[in-house]
């Protein structure tokens, strides 16, 4: 039912946790799970890692673009999730109602969200509606009219469920699909390889809508819904908040995530500890859930296996 497409750099023991907290909370038959991982720093965890969790495919990233649309084109199932490896999942909403949600507000949901509740958006100044699905109660935001960065932001990679028919049309219409201008311009070709030391490349890729990395994999959708409002759904919907990203280091050069860490939590002194056997105490993020889709080391507690 879901296709699971996760994104991996130099964060074995942060990627560990996201799995195993993701299988914890979701029936691991219902997911089928696509990582697509660029290999820089601690092969062998990853190696090790990978091996644990066998069924996931894996896929060494060569060049962004192609390889996520060459997984984004044989995906087949209802819906995508998208995932980034400090991610955490602490809590879970039936699929069977999120499955039911899409089926009976098929004209105007944009996505099942993970992300808020009505706690976290008590002082956002969004409108918030309940709606009953079944014997259960939903709720909805319309994110064309959102009051704060995340509530206009309908397309994100942490822990939202979208359709798979709507991820490809916004990402196929974002595209320019001219062959001859891909084959000139692509994110392969020999003319961006010319122009690549001098950064003219990332003005290239975003004019002809060639996705380089995560952030844009995120940020270039979103920036199309926002500019074709009237052909993408209206709603936003959310049960409760049941996943954050623990911020505590960062991995992309090219743009600058906020992260709450110090020494510790560098990606060479998490993965020490990983090759200790330390883990995230995914049952402490559990048992002390965050408020918030975003938190910091506060929740970033290690134990020993």
């Amino acid at each position: 039912m879901i296709s699971n497409i996760v994104f991996t750099k130099n964060r074995p023991l942060q990627l560990d946790a996201y799995l195993e907290s993701l299988y914890k909370y979701f029936p691991a038959d219902l997911i089928h799970t696509y990582i697509i991982y660029k290999e820089e720093l601690f092969s062998e965890e990853y190696n090790k890692l990978f091996q644990k969790y066998n069924k996931c495919v894996v896929i060494k990233e060569s060049d962004f673009f192609t390889d996520f649309m060459d997984v984004l084109n044989q995906v087949d199932t209802k819906y995508i999730l998208f995932g980034i490896d400090d991610v955490v999942f602490y809590d879970s909403v039936d699929m069977e109602l999120i499955n039911k949600t899409f089926d009976e507000q098929s004209d105007n949901i944009y996505g099942f969200t993970l992300r808020f509740s009505t706690e976290s958006l008590k002082d956002s100044g969004d409108k918030i509606e309940e709606i009953s699905t079944g014997e259960e109660k939903v709720f909805r935001l319309n994110w064309k009219e959102g009051q704060t960065p995340h509530t206009r932001y309908p397309f994100e990679l942490c822990c939202t469920f979208y359709k798979t028919e709507l991820v490809k049309r916004i990402i196929y219409s974002s595209m320019n699909l001219n062959p001859f201008l891909k084959k000139i311009f692509g994110t392969t070709s020999f003319l961006t390889k010319l122009i690549a030391p001098t950064g003219l490349h990332r003005k290239v890729f975003k004019r002809f809508g060639y996705i380089y990395s995560p952030n844009k994999l995120e940020s270039w959708p979103c920036r199309w819904s926002k500019n074709n409002k009237a052909k993408v759904p209206d709603y936003i919907y959310f049960q409760k908040l049941c996943a954050s990203a623990i911020q505590v280091n960062m991995v992309n050069t090219t743009t600058k995530n906020d992260h709450d860490g110090t020494q510790e939590h560098t990606v060479e002194a998490l993965n020490d500890k990983y090759k200790q056997n330390f883990r995230l105490d995914i049952e402490f993020v559990s048992n002390n859930k965050p408020t918030e889709p975003g938190c910091g080391r506060e929740y970033f507690k290690l134990k020993n296996k």
